[in-house]
């Protein structure tokens, strides 16, 4: 652990307990290290303003006052998803853990109201294996991210497989991919029914005034879209996964 973590680590520490005091020796014991560096750590702590005093005598240390609190953290929901989106990349690397536990930490810091926003929102978030597919226009891409949001009807310009150009309504119900290969998986009211639309398909795509109506998530995949997938999971939230078995627009 670097000084700067253990300097934060020390505080975290001493708010744990406060008021009640940690001995130097338990602290270095804790961050395996000597007890005059804690020494000189909780110097520095207190020269730069951290309400940490000494308590004399037996059974003694240092105590925070438990009036003392961190400098508020505001994040947004968009910027927990996308926390939790870009964490997810890390299922395969040696930070699954920290990665994780980073999360936690994000959502630990949010009201309550906004920790609902988040899990709603990352229940209509599916991610997939990436692969060399061509990246959506960066317009596409952050205009598909706010209907989801808000659940807006979206009106597109679609090239299908095919090639076949055709303009659609989607009242949006969830996204679905990873890397590049990004789909928006709504109602079509021109076909009547689900489907999924690649981004990179999509020539333009605008936001409209209309609120789309709720559409149970699980009838939309029971419907079926040919692409496994899994929900983005969030702390605390239910495991879950699903593979869909019809074919994409």
């Amino acid at each position: 652990m670097n000084r700067t973590d253990r300097l934060y680590a020390l505080v975290e520490e001493l708010r744990a307990v406060a008021p009640r005091p940690r001995s130097a020796r338990w602290l270095a014991e804790r961050f395996e290290v000597d007890a005059r560096t804690i020494r000189r750590d909780i110097g520095a702590l207190q020269e730069s303003g951290v309400p940490i005093y000494p308590e004399l005598g037996r059974g003694g240390g240092y105590a925070l006052d438990r009036t003392y609190t961190l400098p508020p953290v505001n994040i947004t929901p968009r910027e927990a998803i996308a926390a939790a989106v870009a964490l997810e990349t890390m299922v395969d690397t040696p930070f699954l853990d920290a990665a994780r536990s980073v999360l936690c930490k994000i959502l630990a810091v949010m009201s309550q109201s906004d920790v609902d926003a988040v899990r709603e929102v990352a229940d209509r978030i599916r991610l997939t294996p990436s692969g060399p597919e061509p990246a959506p226009a960066r317009q596409v891409l952050r205009t598909a991210g706010d209907a989801v949001l808000s659940r807006t009807v979206l009106s597109i310009e679609y090239v299908d497989r095919h090639g076949t150009a055709s303009s659609r309504l989607i009242e949006p119900v969830e996204l679905l991919g990873a890397g590049r290969l990004w789909y928006l998986v709504g109602w079509c009211r021109l076909r009547q029914e689900v489907r999924g639309f690649r981004l990179d398909r999509m020539r333009q795509a605008a936001v409209t005034d209309e609120v789309a109506p709720r559409r149970s998530i699980d009838r939309v995949w029971q419907a079926g879209l040919d692409l496994p997938a899994t929900r983005l999971r969030l702390p605390g939230s239910a495991d879950s996964s699903r593979k869909a078995d019809r074919m994409l627009s």
